[in-house]
């Protein structure tokens, strides 16, 4: 881990200029605190991919259900684990997971440029990164993962374990249901042509990242403030409450708005758990009944195939679908907030309707 450049206190404009004169290539600037203590226009100083990059690193450890402690007690054992490793295994170890936890989440092509205005779209391929190339965009961010971060989608997946037992059930029963499925996706994910967007990306020499789990902490703890904010005592009043927000009011538009998978709308909530929402994507279809043991009564996800909804009828729990690309909407719209506020002109694609919530 670097060790960040102090940033002082500026007294005067002066002092300031004469201080990033001097300073303003450092790659070891702590920027956050950079921009907090500026007196100048600072905000719209362009940033890099790597910047941006670490920003949305610190925006899904914000905003990990888990809290930013526990977030950071995995990457230091991380880091004991890899201080343990023989200088061969060293050699093949990919470093990011030292300070990225969501590996799901990263750079795919970086021309080391600054950025002055990205398109940002759910899902890129070739031809979002042609348009972008048209358009004169500086780099380009997508939310599912491609490339290398489709490749880990796994390791994302231990975060669920955790959640879970965030709201009763045991963590040894997590773990080790959320093992097998682990597995599963792991075999899912590995014959994919994991270099195909990214080596458009390389040709056409358009910067371009991907932004996941760090979106979908940031979806999962908007909602779970809001049920907590709310508490809602019906299935019915979770879903109007829902509808209130702006993406799943729009998406309500295209018959996409939040709807109940299993149970009833009459049916009393119960505890309310935001359990389907980050981490990769859907866990164990047997971790249901757990969760009814736990005394969980209604769980919000995203999505949900058959299979899953079945066991969730069967447990006797309700599941509100908020929504997919909605709830990714959301996700991703607060990440865009924090590259608003840094001065950053955004650009919507592929499924991606931009809304602000920054304070004009």
């Amino acid at each position: 881990m670097k060790n960040f450049k102090k940033i002082p206190k500026f007294k005067n404009e002066k002092q300031e200029k004469e201080f990033w004169s001097k300073n303003d290539s450092v790659d070891y600037i702590d920027w956050s605190k950079a921009r907090k203590n500026s007196l100048i226009n600072f905000k719209n100083k362009d940033m890099n991919l790597q910047e941006i990059y670490r920003l949305a690193i610190d925006f899904g450890i914000k905003n990990d259900l888990r809290g930013e402690k526990e977030v950071k007690k995995i990457l230091e054992r991380k880091n004991k684990q890899y201080s343990k490793l023989t200088k061969e295994e060293k050699e093949s170890f990919d470093k990011e997971k030292l300070s990225n936890p969501y590996m799901d989440s990263t750079i795919h092509f970086d021309s080391g440029n600054q950025i002055k205005k990205v398109m940002v779209g759910i899902d890129i391929d070739a031809g979002e990164l042609l348009i972008a190339k048209e358009l004169g965009v500086d780099a380009v961010i997508a939310h599912h993962p491609i490339g290398k971060g489709l490749s880990y989608l796994d390791d994302v997946m231990h975060l669920q374990a955790d959640v879970l037992a965030m709201y009763g059930v045991p963590i040894n029963v997590a773990e080790s249901l959320m093992k097998i499925r682990i597995s599963e996706v792991s075999r899912s994910v590995n014959p994919a042509n994991h270099f195909k967007s990214p080596m458009a990306a390389q040709n056409l020499k358009m910067n371009f990242m991907n932004v996941h789990t760090p979106a979908d902490n940031a979806v999962a703890t908007f909602l779970k403030n809001l049920i907590e904010k709310k508490k809602p005592e019906y299935v019915s009043e979770i879903i109007e409450l829902l509808e209130g927000v702006p993406e799943y009011k729009d998406a309500k538009k295209y018959g996409l708005g939040p709807t109940l998978f299993a149970g009833n709308k009459e049916n009393r909530a119960g505890k309310i758990a935001v359990t389907e929402i980050t981490g990769g994507t859907e866990g164990s279809p047997e971790i249901y009944e757990k969760m009814a043991n736990a005394g969980v009564g209604t769980i919000i996800a995203m999505h949900q195939s058959e299979k899953h909804r079945e066991a969730a009828e069967k447990a006797h729990i309700n599941v509100v679908i908020a929504g997919h690309i909605s709830s990714d909407n959301i996700g991703v719209n607060l990440f865009l907030d924090e590259l608003e506020k840094k001065g950053i002109k955004i650009m919507t694609c592929s499924g991606l309707t931009r809304v602000s919530r920054v304070k004009k």
